[in-house]
């Protein structure tokens, strides 16, 4: 059984025009209605004033200014922060020229010499600050602490103070046995080291402790 087709009626009214149509209608009975709407006006859409397209316009334009402001002064930072050189302390410097340093230089002609110089004063005066027994020239302090270890009971050879034992070398005569003290002397007898085996001694203490072991023969 088919359902009978609808009989034909007006044709439906699209919201919109219903609604501008209803208000119409109600701004002509209802005075404040036709204030809101007035004849020709549509209630329905975007009630965009020229105030307020001027205030969009102009707000816009401050954030355009306020962008580029801030993109200039990243720049600008970023252009100091490579200008300016990066903080280096001197015990990082110091060190960093210590790692690179040459093992070795050259010297040669009168700077040259200048700094052989320089190199020696340097290491007179490091040893001078580590002088041994506190810089002494006892011969008996160094003898006992030092030398006495060889020659009291003939260690190698080595001459005792014994009086017998030193005739041929006081013979040689005493600058001879400073020489031997000082720089080491090999010989039939035996080995002597030079600064008896302490290279801290000065040459003071060493020519005190020869005095004294010559005064001391028995």
């Amino acid at each position: 059984m088919r359902c009978p087709r609808p009989l034909p009626g007006p044709r439906p009214v699209p919201f919109r025009d219903a609604v501008r149509r209803a208000a119409s209608e109600a701004g002509a009975s209802i005075p404040i209605i036709g204030e809101l709407w007035p004849p020709g006006r549509s209630p329905i859409g975007c009630d965009v004033r020229n105030y307020d397209l001027e205030f969009l316009k102009r707000f816009s334009m401050v954030l355009g200014m306020l962008g580029l402001i801030t993109l200039g002064l990243i720049l600008l930072a970023y252009h100091l922060h490579g200008r300016i050189p990066p903080e280096v302390s001197a015990s990082a410097a110091a060190r960093t020229q210590e790692r690179i340093a040459p093992a070795g230089a050259v010297y040669a002609g009168d700077t040259g010499a200048a700094a052989q110089a320089a190199a020696a004063a340097a290491a007179a005066a490091a040893a001078a600050s580590q002088v041994a027994y506190g810089g002494t020239t006892d011969g008996s302090v160094i003898f006992q602490n030092l030398c006495g270890a060889c020659h009291t009971n003939g260690v190698g050879n080595a001459p005792t103070l014994a009086r017998g034992d030193w005739n041929a070398r006081i013979a040689q005569g005493k600058d001879t046995l400073y020489k031997h003290a000082v720089e080491g002397f090999t010989g039939n007898a035996g080995v002597m080291p030079p600064k008896g085996g302490n290279p801290a001694l000065t040459e003071e203490q060493v020519h005190a402790t020869v005095d004294w072991m010559l005064d001391n023969l028995k």
